[in-house]
């Protein structure tokens, strides 16, 4: 297992977890995710395998649709930090490109058919 760290853009949200290797990415399909653009952990995290640090009521959330989905973003820089997912309610996905020490460029990317659900 390998500690993972990272933050938004400004630094006022920030998370860390333990994982093995991340050597992969995901992409959506959805219309949410086509739009944010953002290559996501191929994994999800259950909520208490994650530490969120939020500073000033920073962290913001946008719901659609479901209602179940939940993206988070920072208020101030409006990077999408992770969501919690919706077909695992209470698990999440990170935002690989806010992942310290990890090139998103260089991992391997499945796309899922987000669309579709």
């Amino acid at each position: 297992m390998r500690a993972y760290t990272g933050s938004c853009h400004c630094g006022a949200v920030s998370f860390s977890f333990k994982h093995k290797e991340i050597s992969e990415g995901l992409r959506c399909n959805c219309s949410i995710c086509i739009r944010k653009g953002a290559l996501m952990t191929s994994f999800v995290l259950a909520a208490n395998e994650i530490t969120i640090n939020v500073q000033n009521d920073s962290l913001a959330t946008y719901e659609f649709s479901s209602g179940i989905a939940k993206h988070h973003f920072c208020r101030h820089c409006g990077i999408y930090t992770f969501h919690q997912t919706l077909r695992k309610p209470g698990h999440y996905r990170m935002n690989i490109g806010c992942i310290e020490g990890i090139d998103p460029f260089s991992l391997r990317t499945e796309v899922f058919d987000g669309a579709a659900l």
